[in-house]
């Protein structure tokens, strides 16, 4: 089953505004409101409104780190969206980033391949309702029982890019959650986690036909995340190693400016989505076809209405 999600809050909208549109997704064709955590919201909050102004949407986190809440917490914070909308939570949890962590955060991003898979196990016996008292190789947890376990099982899925995140996910976490790629790209995730496990991806969407804008928007955003390292490995593993070397020499340099002016065209065309509401929606469904069982429309700052953007970008006009 494909599932179509939205990534929210919608860019320039405030929280409890989100209201009307959010009890209208389902009759649009949406079956799942999903989050981030960086630097705006944080991942519980949008879903906690959301489980009160709809009881048809699957709810998500893409992602919540591991490093930025002690696994206890995080489990309390599953726990209580999960109580608020039984059977429709999933929890996406990640190893997130040196800057989100480290410089956002105040906390050591050591062993993130490690801290993924043990907060993973964790959580397992945790959302579950038991006792746990446990030395993993990254923490320690002694004698933690959740008071007001889940009524429901709740999904975990794994942020991962590259190869051995992947094969984690598909032995260990009920789906995957990826992210910056193209519908071509999708395939060779598939290759190394099967075709059964579910795989989620944020599209980023920019609803306009204004090509050189949407290309200026897109290269900020690339620039930004595509060299971290995590995502340049991601992207070399690709195959973009070569079209992306001279933003990462400029980057390298803490030429930034030079660095965002080094992002060839045809890289932006592959990682955005742009044009039109119908050719957004033809791109989108690509990613579909090619293999990625919930895309997430994760919409860009254009200067249109981001709520009219969502219902023109809407399944049911397919």
């Amino acid at each position: 089953m494909t599932r179509w999600g939205i990534t929210l809050p919608l860019p320039g909208v405030p929280l409890p505004a989100h209201r009307e549109l959010v009890e209208r997704l389902p009759e649009l064709g949406y079956t799942d409101v999903w989050t981030a955590e960086t630097s705006g919201t944080d991942a519980f909050s949008p879903l906690l409104l959301a489980s009160q102004w709809s009881s048809r949407l699957r709810l998500g986190t893409a992602v919540v780190p591991v490093f930025t809440r002690g696994p206890g917490l995080l489990a309390m914070s599953t726990a209580a969206l999960a109580e608020c909308a039984p059977g429709l939570v999933a929890l996406g949890i990640g190893a997130s980033s040196p800057v989100v962590v480290e410089q956002w955060n105040a906390t050591a991003h050591t062993q993130p391949f490690g801290r993924t898979r043990d907060t993973l196990r964790f959580l397992r016996e945790a959302l579950a309702g038991k006792t746990v008292s446990a030395t993993y190789p990254t923490f320690t947890v002694d004698r933690f029982r959740l008071e007001r376990p889940p009524a429901a099982p709740v999904p975990i899925l794994l942020a991962a890019l590259r190869p051995g995140m992947l094969r984690l996910a598909a032995a260990e976490a009920d789906g995957a959650i990826t992210n910056w790629l193209a519908p071509t790209d999708v395939p060779r995730i598939r290759a190394q986690i099967g075709d059964e496990l579910e795989l989620v991806a944020p599209v980023f969407t920019c609803v306009t036909e204004d090509a050189r804008e949407a290309r200026r928007i897109g290269r900020m955003l690339i620039s930004s995340y595509l060299t971290a390292p995590a995502y340049r490995g991601f992207h070399d593993w690709l195959g973009r190693g070569e079209a992306l070397a001279a933003m990462h020499r400029a980057w390298d340099t803490d030429d930034h400016w030079r660095a965002i002016a080094a992002v060839p065209d045809e890289v932006v065309d592959e990682l955005i989505v742009h044009g039109g509401a119908d050719e957004c929606r033809a791109r989108i469904r690509q990613y579909v076809d090619n293999g990625l069982s919930t895309p997430l429309i994760a919409l860009l700052p254009t200067g249109g209405d981001p709520v009219e953007q969502v219902e023109l970008l809407a399944p049911c006009r397919d």
